[in-house]
């Protein structure tokens, strides 16, 4: 069995975004990251990232948090809502530009299209134009980190992705900013979360580099796909889990994680497949490709 050695040390954390109801994608993503935490012996947070108002919905955090209560899953210590967090991230802000590694920017989405972004303003604003977004230049090194799962993976950002933002045109904090100064400060040791966003953490070990934080190891876990192919989430209405239902989605979530629960499992209590679960986690049987799951 492949496992973190344990040490109270380890700090774990699960970070969803209050835009709807936990539904059985994210409820994997936190069993994980829960049982590599306690299978670890260490501490797991929570931590609600409601940093865009335009797209939470009302009431979507509490009914996260119910929901993984409903599932075992108890948290350490108090629960953590980026909206309260903005005075750090503009002294984060302040210390980037102080460094001079930011510009202000007056493109917009539509203007630039797909691709990395041509450094159209990083040597300044055109005339008769504001710069609203603040951009963090890049320069031509190459990130790269060595991933539980998914192992090796590098990116040159001033290739890939060109210099990006980190305070929008809005006047909210974008996530890579957000994300990278509160696992600083919660003392993250490693964050399990899902591979799609495998190609943004270059981008937040540069922030962490600029900002002389320490950079926490990454397992980045395979999501699930509904029929189409998708990433199950709420943007494509994916159907919330059944709280009521805590012992049946915990057995779907470990047989999709390729922890092989015994058929006993199904007669025992929530708290009974937990302790199963944390004493037999396996985070090398997870694999590495996302796919389609149908309980």
């Amino acid at each position: 069995m492949s496992k973190v050695q344990a040490s109270s040390d380890y700090i774990g954390r699960f970070a969803p975004s209050p835009t709807g109801p936990l539904h059985f994608g994210s409820a994997v993503a936190a069993l994980a990251s829960f049982l590599q935490a306690r299978s670890c012996g260490g501490k797991w947070f929570v931590r609600i990232e409601d940093i865009d108002p335009p797209r939470e919905r009302v009431g979507a955090s509490a009914a996260i948090l119910d929901a993984l209560l409903e599932l075992g899953l108890k948290w350490d210590g108090e629960v953590r809502y980026q909206r309260y967090r903005s005075s750090a991230y503009d002294h984060a802000l302040k210390q980037l530009e102080s460094a001079g590694k930011t510009f202000a920017c007056a493109c917009t989405r539509r203007q630039l299209g797909d691709g990395p972004y041509p450094g159209t303003c990083r040597n300044g604003v055109a005339t008769g134009l504001v710069g609203r977004s603040t951009r963090v230049k890049v320069d031509s090194a190459e990130i790269g980190f060595d991933d539980l799962l998914q192992g090796r993976h590098h990116q040159q950002l001033v290739r890939d992705v060109g210099d990006y933002i980190i305070k929008r045109a809005d006047g909210l904090y974008a996530y890579h900013l957000a994300v990278v100064v509160d696992d600083a400060a919660d003392g993250i040791t490693e964050i399990v979360r899902g591979v799609d966003l495998l190609d943004s953490t270059p981008r937040q070990i540069y922030l962490q580099r600029l900002l002389g934080l320490d950079t926490p190891k990454y397992v980045h876990i395979p999501v699930v796909l509904n029929q189409s192919g998708v990433k199950l989430s709420k943007q494509t209405e994916a159907t919330p889990i059944d709280p009521t239902s805590s012992r049946r989605v915990l057995i779907e979530a470990l047989k999709f994680l390729q922890q092989a629960p015994p058929p006993k499992l199904n007669d025992q209590t929530r708290d009974e497949i937990l302790e199963w679960a944390v004493a037999n986690w396996d985070i090398s049987s997870v694999g590495k490709v996302s796919r389609v799951y149908a309980a």
